[in-house]
């Protein structure tokens, strides 16, 4: 067709992003065979975009067209709102290197492809909308997004292309309850958890629609807000007005969008044969190449197969997974000429598996020895760095072996890969690595994680060491480090190791990664996980990195002071003990104490082991105790204070690094099996908080000077999240109401008035919430209240009784996890529990631990979404993010602004399930802040 746009023609506008991201969640992991780059949404586009044009071939064909892009994350609207979009999670890296392709894509199917830097695709469609209505023509908008609703009517309407249903006024009316002119109204009211819109707090569509129907539009509205009846509405359009305000800017379409280009320059065009299966064959599409080459007739090209050993293992009989290992084909890598090979063969496939070999496991404080590099299964080498003969040089020092690269030089060869976006690292347990490379000044980022595909995957299954891996997916049993290394006493360091026997080893473990790698990224997909992996465990590595390389200043002084208190206590508790018993003996001594108790004093309950000594752990000191006896009482309150001495005032010193002053834990991503972070080495999660002196060794954590700790907690999570998972009405209501939950607990199970609620009362409410979640005994509630068994099941009887939404859910729960072998959080996280329908002890253990996964994993999610989106906001903020301990994150902050980054953290922290999932309860983070620990929290 030739001429000028106008009367009788029409337009079809493309949402370019929609059918990307459509088909990179749709498809299932695909990578190019000859060089392992993703392809699978390039693929998923080109299939799309081949539909299209067979189905927009007959009477009613399109006489223009073109596919609309966004360019870039920053618009016009960043500039009049800075948190505009800006609790989208990032990109995933894999869909990154793709988004390009699907241009080329475009290009070579001879579609128009446009796109307009500062400007969203949306605004470019509302402006050649308007052009094309304007010069007499039609057009149709083929995408579902809400936002471009308030373009249809007077020649536009919109195709959902995935359910083939059109989009008419009617359909915009049902949707938003006003017609397309007032759809605006309606979004600047509601706003957009999404797009991070703000609207008018309270207000949703529904509301918002009737608000504007009553009044016409929303200029009206806000002029007129005095006149609303409702208080609070009528207090949130005076209060909001700008912000209101505002939203309406940001979801207004900006119609008028400068283009270089006119509507004739979108006029329909047969695709070039050469050109589009050219492009098809590049991308290695076979199927595609070969249908399309049918529908024009053409002669399909021929797709090499430059890579015989394969990208995707899944794909070939041959799989690389399964190739034999040779430790011999591994090289070593000794000059710059050698290492530049390859560096290069890294930046053609796009993907490196990267290994460090370091003194010690202490990423502070360890030196690094060497690094191992894999690009291809069954190919990888070493890197030594910093081997020792062993023998000492003129200043006394060991002497470096022969035949390894300067470290200087590696690092500085190797940093622009590492740091390079375009190109994957991956590893097992990334994190490892990427602290220690960070002290050598290099940055590696992105990362892939193979222990994390599986913990995402396989929680609950099995471990996700290395060994473990390659053992069960690869059936090869890797070198052990032991035999490099000794053990005991005469254990000797990495550094010591001959290179010859290091780059068997090392090299191995680079190449059993890339292996892992290959072999897990596709089955993320069918195990319907990969958003959880990119979401979640992936894009945490860095932030714990940061975190634990930040540290957090622990004051000797106070730690040494607490310790000879509590050596103190410790010694008059003891004196006590012995008057107790009317003797001395060891109090530490189980077999002693156990004598004492059962043989002297002839109490009840007395049990022995194997080895004839009764047993005299904290589960039978604290029945005895629960039966009114001092004796057990006093050295269960001895035991936590040698505990708290001994762990934490004592060992906690041993753990100050001497460069920084500070204490710098490790967290464990996949120590629990419902996605809780552990953490060791020192463990901060597991401090007594219940006891005065467990709570006082918080305050031994100390802010620098002219800075304060700031303490952000969610207030009773958990809880929260029983009552949107079972459906706890009364529950919910408190929550939404702000009630204190214990005492209304307390009054609905005792039949108690708020007023006269007592504090021994809500104890036992608070006990009961609590233990409910962890599908707590009556056994073990008599326990922890110190009450008759009998009493403690009436309690959770009654608790039943009144909230049978609960029972329900545990029922519901239990039957799910027998049915599928799994449990899920709301965020779709898989907790597999393969004990679920064993006999005996074990069966009670794995059905509390079926019932409380789904809770905890998904207070564990939302706290990781938290952690994820907060370093952006952090960015421009005197502030850094410290520690977590379960529901809790500590920062350090200037303390001039400790105020703003609370509120900016706490919006963060509040909003972390949203979009993904929406809460029948609101989330509230409780704040604080000190000199210490011990005031901010």
């Amino acid at each position: 067709m030739s001429g000028n746009f106008g009367k009788g023609c029409h337009l079809h506008l493309i949402d370019g992003s929609a059918f990307i991201f459509r088909a990179f969640h749709a498809l299932p992991p695909l990578t190019r065979k000859s060089d392992g780059l993703p392809v699978g949404a390039v693929s998923g586009f080109c299939n799309m975009i081949h539909k299209y044009v067979e189905d927009n071939a007959g009477p009613d064909a399109p006489t223009h067209v073109a596919v609309v892009f966004d360019k870039g994350s920053h618009t016009f609207r960043n500039d009049l709102y800075d948190q505009y979009k800006a609790n989208r999670d990032a990109m995933p890296e894999d869909l990154r290197p793709q988004i390009p392709l699907t241009r080329e894509a475009t290009r070579a199917f001879n579609i128009a492809c446009v796109e307009k830097e500062n400007y969203e695709a949306d605004d470019i469609i509302a402006t050649l909308a308007r052009q094309a209505t304007a010069a007499g023509g039609r057009v149709t908008i083929i995408s579902s997004d809400k936002d471009l609703m308030q373009l249809v009517g007077n020649g536009v309407e919109m195709l959902d292309a995935m359910k083939n249903k059109r989009i008419g006024v009617e359909e915009v009316e049902a949707k938003f309850g006003v017609g397309p002119d007032r759809v605006i109204d309606v979004q600047a009211l509601a706003g957009d958890s999404v797009d991070n819109i703000p609207g008018a707090p309270g207000i949703g569509v529904k509301t918002a629609a009737l608000l504007i129907n009553d009044f016409g539009d929303l200029e009206t509205l806000l002029d007129r807000a005095e006149e609303i009846k409702q208080p609070k509405r009528r207090q949130t359009l005076i209060e909001h007005r700008a912000q209101i305000e505002l939203s309406k800017k940001l979801v207004t379409l900006d119609a008028d969008t400068p283009l270089d280009f006119t509507l004739d320059d979108l006029e329909v065009r047969e695709p070039d044969a050469d050109a589009l299966l050219g492009f098809l064959a590049q991308m290695e599409f076979r199927t595609l190449t070969k249908r399309i080459a049918d529908s024009l007739g053409a002669e399909p090209p021929v797709i090499g197969d430059t890579n015989p050993a394969g990208a995707n293992p899944s794909a070939e009989p041959d799989a690389p997974a399964n190739q034999p290992f040779d430790p011999e084909a591994y090289e070593c890598v000794r000059d710059a000429q050698a290492l530049q090979v390859w560096i290069d063969r890294a930046n053609a496939r796009g993907w490196v598996a990267v290994d460090t070999e370091t003194t010690g496991l202490d990423e502070m404080r360890c030196d690094l020895v060497g690094i191992s590099l894999s690009v291809e299964p069954g190919q990888a080498c070493y890197i030594p760095l910093a081997h020792k003969t062993g023998e000492g040089d003129l200043f006394g020092a060991d002497a470096l072996a022969e035949g390894q690269m300067p470290l200087e030089q590696a690092l500085e060869m190797l940093k622009p890969l590492l740091q390079d976006p375009a190109v994957m690292k991956i590893g097992q347990n990334m994190k490892y690595d990427a602290k220690v490379l960070a002290r050598y000044g290099v940055q590696v980022a992105p990362i892939d994680d193979t222990m994390l595909m599986s913990y995402a995957m396989n929680a609950g299954l099995h471990g996700h060491s290395m060994d473990t891996l390659s053992e069960r997916y690869l059936e090869h049993d890797p070198i052990p480090i032991k035999s490099l290394l000794g053990s005991g006493k005469s254990a000797i360091t990495f550094d010591r190791v001959p290179i010859d026997e290091a780059v068997k080893y090392a090299a191995e473990d680079a190449d059993i990664t890339l292996r892992l790698a290959q072999l897990f990224k596709p089955q993320l997909h069918r195990a319907r996980v990969t958003t959880v992996y990119e979401t979640m465990e992936r894009p945490l590595v860095p932030v714990l990195a940061q975190m634990e390389m930040h540290g957090i200043k622990v004051d000797r002084d106070t730690l040494s002071r607490m310790s000879n208190a509590f050596a103190q206590k410790m010694a008059a508790l003891e004196a006590e003990i012995h008057e107790l018993a009317g003797e001395t003996f060891n109090v530490g001594s189980p077999k002693q104490l156990g004598e004492i108790l059962f043989d002297k004093m002839g109490l009840e309950g007395g049990k022995r082991g194997k080895t004839g000594a009764y047993a005299t752990g904290a589960d039978v000191l604290e029945d005895l105790a629960a039966e009114g006896h001092d004796l057990p009482a006093r050295v269960l309150d001895w035991r936590q204070l040698s505990k708290l001495k001994s762990t934490y005032t004592d060992a906690l010193q041993d753990h100050i690094n001497p460069d920084t002053g500070r204490v710098h834990t490790s967290y464990v991503i996949t120590g629990a099996i419902t996605g809780r972070l552990s953490s060791t080495d020192p463990n901060l999660q597991n401090i007594p908080v219940r006891s005065e002196e467990g709570r006082r060794i918080r305050e031994a954590f100390v802010a620098e000077e002219g800075k304060v700790l700031l303490s952000l907690d969610y207030s009773q999570i958990e809880l929260r999240i029983l009552a949107h998972i079972a459906r706890i009405d009364a529950l919910k209501e408190a929550f939404r109401q702000g009630q204190d939950i214990h005492a209304m607990t307390a009054s609905e199970m005792f039949d108690v008035p708020m007023a006269d609620m007592t504090p021994e009362i809500r104890r036992q409410a608070k006990a009961i919430n609590f233990g409910v979640i962890y599908g707590i005994s009556g056994f073990g509630l008599a326990r922890n209240l110190r009450i008759p068994r009998s009493e403690a099941q009436g309690f959770i009887d009654r608790y039943f009784e009144r909230f049978p939404g609960i029972k329900d859910y545990m029922d519901a729960t239990v039957a799910f996890a027998k049915e599928h072998g799994y449990v899920q959080t709301l965020f779709g996280r898989r907790i597999h529990t393969p004990e679920i329908s064993a006999k005996g002890p074990r069966a009670g253990f794995a059905k509390r631990a079926a019932i409380n996964a789904p809770i905890q994993g998904t207070a564990a999610d939302i706290i990781r979404r938290a952690m994820v989106r907060l370093p952006p906001v952090l960015a421009g903020l005197p502030a850094k993010m410290l520690l977590q301990v379960h529901d809790e994150l500590i920062f350090e902050v200037e303390e001039a602004a400790a105020d703003e980054v609370s509120e900016a953290v706490r919006a963060v922290m509040e909003g972390a399930a949203s979009p993904a999932v929406h809460l029948d309860v609101p989330l509230v983070v409780d704040a604080g802040q000190g000199a210490n620990w011990a005031q901010a929290h």
